[in-house]
């Protein structure tokens, strides 16, 4: 049987150079102002001085921050002992209309913070034992993540960075988290463009999703875990059961076991609930039956996928 358990390493970022570290730094504001961070490329004027001009995501120079702290719900590698150490951004590239987190996402529930406090919180969810920094919606507050992290790291930061995103990503935003993440747990919505563009306003999320999956295992492989089953880096990824098949299921399996690797470890959910604006759609307003979910199950078998956790 295979083994994926390895030795501690420290983490990615650990090893970054003085000029690695200014080079990313350098160009993540240069893609933030006019912001070109995630696909939607709305070339928002986040950084202008006198007036910012925000973009989807409604957000400036600083990062909101809704919640920090360790975080026991997450995937069992994530959470160990000690728990994950979330870190909830407000706002999102993503319009889902069924989004469980849309007090947050959508209505930006949380309070700025500079790069300083957010490099602290980061140090203090590893004072309180958790295994990693979980960032929550980081895509387009990279710049500032980027800057935390290196002022975290030289007070003492050593513990992975975990990149927890809704998965519409555009390549060169993740290359420029090469060498910083550990591990990488994108959502996996959609397979199918129509449901993409109805549901989250994305109608190009599936072609930008499998690309982004794709660029993050090159750069981490499949997820390794220290001997205690804690994730010490990798690839995670989660996979939302739709009703009636929304989610495309099937594509998104298939795209996973011929492209990614069947030794990826996958969280197909079963937790759809009707949030936010979804009650109003003649599909989505119910939840999922368990015929649907064994289903997905039960592909995800045929196509040799060997490490599915289902919730």
């Amino acid at each position: 049987m295979k083994s994926f358990t390895v030795a501690p390493r420290p983490p990615a970022y650990l090893s970054l150079t003085e000029r690695e570290w200014e080079e990313k730094l350098k160009r993540a504001r240069e893609m933030a102002s006019p912001c070109v961070l995630c696909p939607r490329h709305c070339r928002a004027l986040r950084f202008q001085e006198d007036a910012a001009v925000l973009g989807v995501c409604k957000t400036a120079d600083k990062a909101v921050v809704a919640s920090a702290g360790p975080h026991f719900g997450e995937e069992p590698p994530l959470v160990g002992t000690g728990g994950s150490g979330t870190i909830f951004f407000s706002y999102c590239n993503l319009k889902c209309l069924y989004c469980q987190n849309y007090t947050l996402a959508h209505l930006g529930e949380g309070r700025e913070v500079t790069d300083e406090k957010l490099g602290e919180m980061m140090l203090r969810v590893q004072s309180q034992g958790c295994h990693n920094v979980n960032l929550v919606s980081p895509t387009h507050v990279v710049p500032n993540i980027l800057a935390a992290v290196k002022l975290a790291a030289g007070r003492g930061l050593k513990i992975p960075l975990v990149c927890n995103t809704g998965g519409y990503d555009s390549l060169q935003t993740i290359r420029l988290l090469e060498g910083v993440v550990d591990i990488y747990m994108p959502d996996m919505k959609y397979g199918e463009g129509t449901a993409s563009a109805e549901l989250s306003l994305a109608p190009d999320y599936p072609e930008v999703n499998f690309a982004a999956v794709k660029e993050m295992h090159r750069q981490v492989g499949d997820l390794a875990l220290d001997q205690k089953g804690v994730a010490v880096r990798g690839l995670l990824v989660r996979h939302l059961v739709l009703p009636g098949g929304l989610a495309g299921t099937g594509k998104v399996l298939k795209f996973i076991a011929g492209e990614i690797s069947k030794d990826t470890y996958i969280n197909i959910m079963a937790q759809y609930r009707p949030y936010y604006r979804a009650h109003g759609h003649p599909v989505l307003r119910r939840g999922i039956t368990a015929r649907e979910y064994r289903e997905a199950l039960e592909l995800a078998a045929k196509l040799g996928l060997t490490r599915v956790q289902a919730l």
